[in-house]
């Protein structure tokens, strides 16, 4: 008993031991760790004395604070930022659908900034601009070198203001320069309109005006259709859309879901994460949805796409997507500044990051760029189209048919060639309706 006991003691101590062994280099690295950052607090506050005593101009030292703040921001990643008190007034008004600017969405990468995309109606998508530009110069100053936030204030001006932007874009041999006139930015967050049998929904964005915005807009084209059963399915637009609020999409997802998760956030911490779950409730009746997303749908855009896709409620037409999987949380700041730091990646409902992967859409269709040559051509051949055998001196009638039945059947084709001509204008939103009518046509007959 007497050896039992000693073994025990001696087993105790040996843990003891053990436990000092292996907490005592722990805490001295934390007391290390601990150390060096007060010792880097101390140089940057060195730096900051040398350059208020030595630097060759005065400085303000409260844009020297920001800035060093604005650059431990930038340093994590492309999307957390400090805002200066007007730039986090600014950031409020445009969740609310109206602002000033340009009317691009862009973020930074390898040093320049980056086109998400331009907003539908905006200065800057009637100028031209393109979803994947690069933008060197701003009025002839180079962006190179500028954080995000720099480059977006050089951006910046009065209403009615013309601005130059240099451009670098894929496919054109040299850079190219695009005037601008800056103007008030106001949101349509949904424009709802119908093709034929299909009511096609384009959400620019996501913002406070969204969920009310398509819920009016699909009543409406409902009721102008004749009731949902004259509605053969919808199309969700939402290329180049650069995203906006989590909630918004959510609630956007949640209108054409029953049951099911929409996405879910994890951050550094599990027990910061959160679920969001779609509740009872079709707004579309169960009618098909294609999606259609681009290159500049990000975002909020890619959750709902995710979302809408994951549960086979939608199909997803067009090119893969921008590939931004994170949020951000804006945080008040003193002074009325805000700090907008990346606090969780989101999940689309089966568990995958779209992270900069993007969703891949389920049939992948380019949108062709015109040319004067394809032009030509294509009016040519519209030109041999339009003579057919009742052009012709003499021919015979049909005489199979009631003259109902050939007016039907003339009906018929004026709206074949009515969605030929939407081929040409916008041929991923054609292809994307042609697939409804597919899935009509095979569908149980009503």
């Amino acid at each position: 008993m007497r050896k039992f006991a000693m073994a025990a003691i001696g087993g105790t101590l040996a843990g003891i031991v053990a436990t000092t062994y292996v907490a005592g280099p722990l805490l001295a690295q934390e007391t290390d760790r601990e150390a060096t950052v007060y010792e880097q607090l101390d140089l940057f506050g060195d730096i900051f004395e040398r350059i208020r005593a030595q630097y060759v101009e005065e400085v303000d030292e409260k844009e020297l604070i920001e800035a060093a703040i604005g650059g431990m921001l930038s340093s994590l990643d492309p999307h957390s930022s400090y805002l200066k008190p007007d730039d986090a007034a600014s950031m409020q008004v445009q969740t609310r659908g109206e602002f000033g600017g340009l009317g691009i969405e862009v973020t930074q990468e390898e040093g320049f900034v980056k086109v998400v995309s331009p907003i539908d109606g905006t200065p800057a998508d009637e100028a031209g601009m393109e979803a994947g530009d690069f933008i060197t110069h701003v009025d002839g100053e180079s962006v190179l070198g500028l954080g995000l936030d720099e480059a977006v204030e050089l951006m910046r001006g009065p209403v009615g203001s013309e601005i130059v932007i240099t451009v670098v874009r894929e496919g054109e041999g040299e850079p190219f320069d695009v005037s601008i006139i800056r103007d008030t930015i106001k949101l349509t967050a949904v424009r709802a309109r119908t093709e034929g049998e299909t009511v096609v929904l384009r959400i620019t964005t996501f913002n406070r005006q969204t969920t009310p915005n398509l819920e009016s807009g699909l009543k409406e084209q409902i009721e102008e259709a004749g009731g949902l059963d004259k509605v053969s399915g919808i199309v969700l637009d939402l290329r180049n859309n650069p995203g906006g609020l989590l909630t918004e999409a959510i609630s956007v997802a949640d209108s054409f879901l029953d049951s099911g998760e929409i996405v879910s956030t994890r951050g550094r911490n599990p027990e910061d994460g959160e679920r969001f779950n779609a509740t009872p409730g079709d707004l579309s009746g169960g009618k098909p949805i294609v999606v259609l997303i681009n290159g500049g749908s990000a975002s909020a855009s890619e959750i709902v796409a995710g979302a809408l896709q994951d549960h086979r409620r939608a199909i997803v037409v067009g090119t893969k997507s921008f590939g931004k999987g994170s949020v951000q949380t804006v945080m008040p700041l003193r002074g009325e500044g805000a700090m907008r730091l990346t606090t969780a990646r989101y999940y689309t409902p089966s568990g995958r990051s779209i992270q900069a992967l993007g969703v891949s859409p389920d049939i992948v269709v380019e949108q062709p760029r015109r040319t004067a040559q394809a032009e030509e051509a294509e009016e040519e051949s519209a030109a041999r189209r339009t003579r057919s055998e009742a052009d012709l001196r003499g021919s015979l009638n049909n005489d199979s048919l009631t003259e109902d039945e050939i007016r039907q059947i003339k009906e018929d084709r004026e709206r074949a060639e009515k969605a030929a001509e939407l081929r040409e204008q916008d041929y991923q939103l054609a292809y994307a309706i042609d697939i409804l009518k597919g899935l009509v046509a095979l569908g149980p007959k009503q």
